[in-house]
């Protein structure tokens, strides 16, 4: 089901946003295993098959983003810092105009990441061109000047409400930092610093709008208060 050994026109660097190949695994794979709206966290060990070479492709991403037949897997990072004693906070920014999705400017994030693509992958047959990708784009978009103490996958975020919800599965990772010390490298990545959850919280019950639909979903699935 994989094509990713095929050899691309040419390297990721040199195509167009629409002519780059982005990971995606069939929607019809994902309802399978057990298809859910919004965030979840617990028993995500059962979607492991969807990371599989067996059901992934890579598929030109200016298609990719407009068949609902496909979920490309997203990374979604979230660097927090908790105090002692204190409730964590989280690294957040305002995506500004210049920024690549039209449909997300203007909104509160704090996911950091984006597309695996056919670049990632590797000639080992062992090799995860997600967990690459995931890397890749974090040292992309930011400067950790702390150290990572611990990165766990902690939930998949789906939300088939939006028309990027629809073509997307974001898979949430928590990065906790040994310090609040994150530097943007993106100019389009506006006012950003770390923030309360509960401040995020808060503004997202008042205005939604605001916020990415990930964002939302996975603050209120991870630090929301029962």
């Amino acid at each position: 089901m994989s094509d990713k050994n095929q050899s691309p026109a040419a390297p990721p660097a040199a195509r167009s946003k629409d002519d780059e190949r982005v990971l995606v695994v069939p929607a019809a794979r994902f309802r399978e295993l057990g298809e859910f709206q919004g965030f979840l966290t617990d028993s995500i060990a059962r979607y492991d098959a969807l990371f599989d070479a067996k059901e992934t492709r890579f598929m030109r991403r200016g298609d990719a983003e407009f068949d609902p037949n496909f979920k490309q897997l997203i990374p979604y990072a979230l660097f927090t810092y908790t105090a002692p004693g204190e409730r964590p906070a989280v690294f957040a920014y305002l995506r500004g105009k210049g920024q690549g999705e039209a449909r997300l400017r203007s909104k509160w994030s704090v996911g950091v990441g984006g597309h695996v693509n056919d670049g990632d992958a590797s000639a080992r047959s062992d090799a995860d061109p997600f967990r690459t990708g995931a890397l890749r784009e974090i040292h992309e978009e930011v400067t950790l000047g702390a150290s990572i103490l611990s990165f766990e996958r902690v939930g998949l975020v789906n939300d088939d409400s939006t028309e990027v919800g629809k073509v997307h599965l974001g898979v949430v990772c928590r990065i906790e930092l040994s310090a609040p010390n994150v530097r943007s490298n993106e100019p389009d990545l506006l006012e950003a610093r770390f923030r309360g959850v509960d401040e995020l919280l808060e503004e997202i019950a008042a205005a939604p709008e605001r916020f990415e639909s990930w964002t939302a979903l996975a603050l209120r699935g991870l630090f929301g208060r029962a």
